[in-house]
């Protein structure tokens, strides 16, 4: 029997435009393909969660648009529980403009919407007969209720994961209630208080263990096409990524998380879980869009393989 997973976080309606190169400050591009694709980093955890066959609630907050009813739709067809995605009046579904170039790398942009009425009742409501599963949280939701999340997480004795994204400093006392930190390259310098946007897998042990001085139980550095650097108080080890053709990163830091939480849930150690997690990470760079490019479980199953 898996243990539950609840995300508590955003939902998005992205507008996806191929590019042939991210625009400079002040360029202007043309655009090829549009897209609009169901996202937002907690319903693309929690989609991947779904997905890959674990047992997922979602908490958060949509406008009363099609758009809200369009995210919740998708999530409930990957097996998302989307019974506390509160439906809000005056605002509208967030959204997110992405533009993507070659190579698969790309530029986002968020408008929160409702997702910044997501309150501390709310999830306290979502947790209050919660079991002991794993919670899963980002930063597009208001601070206030990522803390609220944590403090009552770690009263429920969850295993909380904290994805720091989008990037910015916060309290040690956050930071420090924390099972799992699990920052992309940008997001550990933003942590830690330094400018940079990458990483070798040669400094990511000392990053990792500046990080683990900040409080939390384990720090997961998730490197892109280097995979991801585990540094824990026994622990410091590096999990390459697969080799694959990439051609949009978008979602792949929450895929990560999502199939973490599910190989977690499952019961499998840490090492184990961060490989099956990098595995899905791979195959999700090599499809466009957010959630569209999750992978099932039989497609990570067979690359493990």
């Amino acid at each position: 029997m898996s243990r539950p997973i609840i995300v508590v976080g955003s939902l998005n309606m992205d507008f996806v435009v191929r590019v042939d190169a991210l625009p400079e400050r002040g360029q202007t591009v043309s655009g090829r393909e549009f897209t609009m694709l169901p996202g937002g980093k907690g319903a693309n955890q929690a989609c991947a969660a779904g997905r890959l066959g674990g047992g997922c609630q979602m908490v958060g907050r949509v406008g009363r648009d099609v758009f809200g009813e369009q995210l919740k739709v998708s999530l409930a067809a990957d097996g998302v529980d989307t019974t506390r995605v509160l439906s809000t009046d005056g605002e509208a579904t967030g959204v997110a403009l992405i533009p993507v170039e070659e190579g698969g790398q790309n530029l986002i942009v968020v408008a929160g919407g409702a997702n910044l009425r997501l309150r501390p009742a709310d999830v306290e409501a979502a947790l209050e007969n919660a079991p002991s599963g794993l919670l899963l949280l980002q930063l597009e939701s208001p601070p206030e209720t990522v803390e609220a999340a944590i403090t009552l997480g770690r009263r429920r004795g969850m295993t909380i994961v904290l994805d720091p994204a989008p990037a910015r400093p916060l309290s040690p006392a956050l930071v420090g209630g924390l099972d799992i930190l699990t920052p992309n390259e940008t997001e550990a310098l933003v942590l830690l208080g330094r400018g940079g946007s990458a990483v070798s897998v040669g400094e990511a042990a000392e990053l990792g263990r500046q990080l683990l001085d900040l409080g939390p139980r384990a720090v997961i550095l998730k490197l892109g096409a280097n995979g991801a650097y585990l540094t824990d108080r026994s622990t410091s080890r590096h999990f390459p990524a697969r080799p694959v053709d990439a051609v949009d990163a978008t979602a792949a830091g929450d895929t990560f998380n999502g199939a973490l939480a599910v190989a977690l849930a499952e019961g499998r150690d840490m090492a184990d879980a961060i490989d099956f997690a990098v595995t899905a990470a791979s195959i999700s760079v090599t499809r466009p869009g957010a959630q569209a490019s999750i992978p099932t479980r039989g497609e990570v199953d067979a690359l493990r393989r």
